[in-house]
């Protein structure tokens, strides 16, 4: 059984509350952080290897590297908390059981790139997590470790203010551009990029976007210090990562344990195999818009974004998701197409018209409805949407449903009613008129 460094969700009962957090070392890494520079602390978050945790793996102190220097315009960090991708469900459990620590981590990044406001995104549905997020900040307000009182509390001249907002409950507010967008109280569409956040993102003012998880690990990288974070886990993917585990698995939840932890330890180890001791058919190992792998495939299988990328698939959100050998792959496909139909903002043509298309194919193939040439044309629409839309909603609804027909082709063909073709009756007496009426053969 691994035991996990506990860096994000340390073991400690009652941690949310803001004295046992304190009792326990809490604002002691902000208090280090102000003794060095802004650009230390940056070079301290790129020497640790930490890379985003929201999905896109981008290494988090380049990121902070590109908030411009010597502006008088106001800066902003958005903390992205919409977490609406199936499968993954980590950063509620820091709302709920670490709050403090985000907030730290809040602090540390906005004394590194000169943030004057901290907006923590969190999703429309999570009503009862934006309740404990806000009740964790009146109380560092009421402290003095954000706001005005910081500059008194912590003898420094840096502070920043830090607001929870609650999120507009749409999978697209996840987007980076779209969050900026639903903040500013417009429609959540992406934005085209350039320009990027960094330069012209919430009301035209430079801002970062960085995800729950991502904030959290900072006071322990600086607690700790860079280079012992970095030895920790995967080379290239450093740090301890949470792990959201679900489906088929005797002990499903969140795990915190190294980058590059093999796939098969954490299902059989940690989350106690599959019940009644069943084959796995299939995995998706970060949250569903990654393109799946097959049972027969994980043996030795890393969990970082390296190691996960010569496979072709991806780390995403970490949120794996397990599905034993008598799952139906086609109707497990068509869920995750209707999800994105669904939650397409209809922006981009190819998204909101191939989501659409890729859910009715799915649907005939389920009611054994189609044949296989219909396989085929949900492969070509799937191809269609990806790497044509805006922003990445077409590759997350596309990457599923071309990975389970490469990996299960044979199950969707199982499907399939007996092909249809249509000859005319003067053709098979030899003879053809534009009038030959067509007749049905199987």
């Amino acid at each position: 059984m691994y035991t996990a460094p506990n860096i994000v969700l340390p073991q400690i009962k009652d941690l949310h509350q803001l004295k046992v957090y304190l009792a326990n070392g809490g604002y002691e890494a902000y208090k280090t952080a102000i003794r060095s520079t802004a650009d230390q602390v940056i070079d301290d978050v790129k020497k640790s290897g930490l890379r985003g945790r929201g999905g896109a793996c981008f290494p988090t102190g380049l990121k902070w590297s590109f908030m411009p220097k010597g502006t008088d315009k106001p800066k902003y960090l958005a903390i992205n908390g919409d977490e609406s991708e199936p499968g993954s469900f980590k950063d509620r459990l820091i709302f709920e059981a670490n709050p403090h620590q985000l907030i730290e981590g809040c602090l540390i990044a906005g004394y590194a790139m000169g943030i004057s406001k901290v907006f923590i995104y969190i999703r429309g549905e999570y009503h009862a997590w934006v309740d404990m997020m806000q009740k964790a900040l009146d109380d560092a307000y009421e402290a003095g470790l954000v706001g005005e009182g910081m500059k008194r509390t912590f003898n420094h001249d840096y502070s920043v203010e830090i607001v929870v907002h609650k999120g507009a409950g749409a999978y697209i507010c996840g987007e980076e551009t779209s969050l900026m967008n639903s903040l500013e109280g417009d429609r959540a569409y992406p934005r085209y990029k350039p320009p990027f956040p960094a330069n012209k993102g919430l009301w035209g003012m430079p801002t970062t976007i960085n995800n729950v998880e991502t904030i959290a690990t900072v006071p322990a990288i600086i607690a700790m210090g860079a280079e012992k974070y970095a030895a920790i886990g995967a080379p290239g993917h450093s740090g301890t990562i949470l792990y959201g585990v679900s489906g088929h698995v005797n002990k499903p939840g969140v795990y915190e344990l190294p980058t590059g932890t093999l796939l098969t330890e954490i299902i059989e180890n940690v989350c106690g195999g599959v019940p009644g001791g069943k084959k796995i058919k299939a995995i998706i190992p970060g949250g569903s818009s990654m393109p799946p792998l097959r049972g027969d495939e994980i043996e030795g299988v890393k969990m970082d974004e390296e190691s996960l990328k010569v496979l072709g698939t991806h780390i995403g959100t970490a949120g794996i998701m397990v599905m034993d050998e008598d799952t139906d792959i086609v109707a497990v496909t068509l869920r995750i197409a209707r999800f994105y139909h669904h939650e397409s903002c209809g922006q981009c043509t190819p998204c909101r018209e191939g989501t659409g298309w890729m859910e009715k194919v799915l649907h005939r193939l389920d009611h054994h409805e189609a044949t296989s040439s219909d396989i085929d044309l949900l492969y070509s629409v799937a191809s269609n949407i990806e790497g044509n839309t805006v922003c990445a909603l077409g590759e997350a609804a596309a990457w599923p449903v071309k990975g389970f027909i490469e990996k299960f082709r044979s199950e969707f063909e199982a499907r399939c009613k007996p092909s249809r073709s249509f000859v005319s009756l003067n053709v098979v007496h030899g003879r053809r008129k534009s009038s030959d009426t067509l007749i049905e053969t199987s």
